[in-house]
């Protein structure tokens, strides 16, 4: 190589590196082409034109196959945990026959085992996902969920309730993270995070949806001799068993083997995926090292430190929501459950509104800092208005501040872990770590606290600034910096005297692996 060459060249790195903060960069098409183990196109003889436009009819294809089916297996998740709120509000906690006699501290109690076993076993769950099959897994695991949740509606006292919470906990593990997971082996980084917006949009859905259908199901009051809250129970845990045995036609398996693809999309699946830099639609065997590395990755904890800084917040507003609302003045049960139903729908928009400009600007934490002031504003107003007035309006903010940043931090940790086995241990790891953190959601509005609930909203408030905010400030500014060095030529040395398949096997430890900040 030339002098001139070589200069130019270096200067070529140092514009890179010097514009690395900007937008995540894009790689050269000869840089795929000559991209080892990447299979044959099979649209190799087409103009670029009718090369985008089999792309669009492939997503278009992978998004009406994948998304709906699988936002209702969501939808049904989320309103079988949360819907004890509105089962209280109803009369659960009240004196037999009308309820089940719960003070205070065993509802709490009753909520809490809930997060225990869900978080236990998530980081599990990926492994079980991936050898067993979604279209096994996810059926499965929603048919004891069902049938849990039926039981909730037979229960007759504290011990029945606090045990079939368990594990309905432990059979709901599995989904979320699973999807999640799964549907990153299916789209590339800047497709993943409206998807995972739209899947978890419908959380909120279900909480608009939940109050809704409470208060319908509570008109069944008395009939077959059971309250109202029983029926809410029993009505939704027999809709989740009859999705489960639907979704075993309808809950397709992971790229290498889905049913509905014909061998040449499947390539096209395969080949846009590695050519993102990513390898996790194709078989790759389990072991103990993936699970270790995994562990050692500081991304991992950084992650579950934010994402716990989001879920905590979720599960204190969705569980006591309408108890919050309650107390905001002189409202009927009946009222209560239909102020509930505004704020989700706008949670819902504003989520689906945040993943699709993530996407658009290839940019994940500075939309989790901005998003997060909204929901410490909320806080604030709910923490110290005066008028039911205001601290209803911090309710819609709280919302559209928690809501967002879920989908948004697993978007984020999934695009930057690669290979099938790591990336699903480090969405179970800190998403079962953040569900954890559900334990402290279940305890932190108490009765005693109540009209104000002043501690809760405090410690929600306290999660959003230094572990929401705070933490996705520091990690942003450690990504953009590890982009910048890679960019450099600094970390190529990592790839020296390593051949083609043990650079490969390094994921988003090699050089030219770009991070999404």
């Amino acid at each position: 190589m030339s002098a001139h060459s070589e200069e130019s060249a270096l200067k070529d790195k140092e514009l890179k590196a010097e514009h690395a903060d900007d937008a995540p960069p894009t790689y050269a098409k000869d840089e795929y082409t000559a991209f080892q183990g990447l299979p044959p196109d099979p649209d190799a003889g087409c103009s670029e034109e009718e090369k985008a436009a089999i792309d669009k009819r492939l997503l278009r294809k992978l998004d009406w196959k994948l998304i709906p089916w699988l936002s209702l297996l969501y939808l049904m998740s989320f309103l079988d945990r949360t819907n004890i709120g509105n089962a209280k509000i109803a009369g659960l906690t009240s004196k037999p026959p009308a309820g089940i006699g719960l003070s205070g501290p065993e509802y709490n109690i009753s909520l809490t085992v809930f997060f225990i076993s869900y978080a236990l076993f998530e980081p599990l769950t990926n492994v079980l996902l991936k050898r067993l099959k979604p279209s096994i897994f996810l059926p499965m695991i929603m048919f004891f969920w069902g049938l849990c949740m039926t039981c909730m509606g037979l229960v007759t006292n504290y011990s029945g309730l606090v045990a079939v919470r368990f594990f309905l906990g432990l059979c709901e593990a599995g989904l979320f993270p699973g999807v999640n997971y799964y549907l990153s082996c299916w789209y590339k980084r800047s497709e993943f995070g409206i998807r995972a917006a739209i899947f978890f949009s419908a959380a909120a859905l279900a909480g608009s949806f939940g109050g809704l259908l409470a208060y319908a199901l509570e008109k069944m009051d008395g009939l077959g001799s059971k309250p109202g809250w029983a029926w809410i129970f029993i009505i939704e845990g027999l809709a989740t068993i009859v999705i489960s045995v639907a979704s075993i036609w309808m809950v397709h398996d992971f790229p290498d083997d889905a049913k509905f693809l014909s061998e040449a999309d499947r390539i096209r699946v395969i080949r846009r995926l590695k050519m993102d830099k990513q390898s996790s639609a194709e078989h790759e065997d389990f072991k103990m090292d993936y699970f270790w590395s995994t562990c050692k990755d500081y991304k991992t904890w950084m992650y579950s430190l934010i994402y716990m800084g989001a879920d905590m917040p979720l599960y204190a507003f969705s569980l006591f929501l309408p108890t919050i609302i309650s107390s905001l003045g002189t409202f009927s049960t009946v009222q209560a459950q239909l102020l509930t139903i505004p704020p989700y729908a706008c949670a819902a928009a504003m989520t689906i509104f945040v993943g699709w400009m993530a996407d658009r600007t290839k940019q994940r934490g500075i939309w989790n800092i901005g998003v997060s002031v909204l929901g410490i504003v909320g806080f604030i107003m709910l923490l110290s208005g005066n008028s039911a007035g205001v601290r209803y309006a911090g309710v819609y903010l709280g919302a559209m501040g928690i809501y967002p940043c879920i989908s948004n931090t697993i978007s984020w940790g999934s695009n930057n872990f690669e290979g099938v086995y790591r990336r699903g241990v480090a969405i179970g790891i800190f998403i079962g770590w953040g569900n954890l953190n559900g334990v402290v959601s279940s305890n932190i509005y108490i009765a005693t606290d109540a009209p104000a609930y002043r501690i809760g909203h405090g410690i929600v408030l306290a999660y959003l600034v230094l572990f929401l905010f705070g933490g996705s400030t520091v990690q942003t500014l450690i990504l953009r910096a590890e982009n910048k060095k890679r960019l450099a030529g600094r970390r190529d040395y990592w790839t020296e005297g390593k051949s083609h398949e043990e650079i490969e096997l390094l994921g988003d430890r090699r050089p030219d692996f770009i991070y999404t900040v």
